[in-house]
């Protein structure tokens, strides 16, 4: 059995990180909270009650939520998958 090679580890570096942690933070400034907000919450009451999530999914990237937001949302009430 040949061994297979070591993947490779990369690791972002510190002030790259940091921009986009403050561009995050600038584009969650920028967006209507309520909207954002309510937008989440149709997710988790979609997802609740069985029904189809996709259109509030939709909603929610029109509402400037973002994709970690969403999947939070999601973890949430589906688990997370190991």
């Amino acid at each position: 059995r040949s061994e297979e090679p070591p993947i490779p580890v990369f690791k972002v570096d510190d002030s790259i990180q940091k921009i986009q942690i403050d561009k995050l933070r600038a584009f969650r400034e920028r967006r209507n909270s309520v909207n954002s907000a309510a937008a989440l919450l149709n997710i988790n009451s979609k997802a609740l009650n069985g029904e189809n999530i996709m259109p509030a999914v939709l909603s929610a990237v029109e509402n400037n939520c973002t994709l970690g937001e969403i999947a939070d949302v999601l973890r949430k009430v589906y688990g997370e998958y190991r």
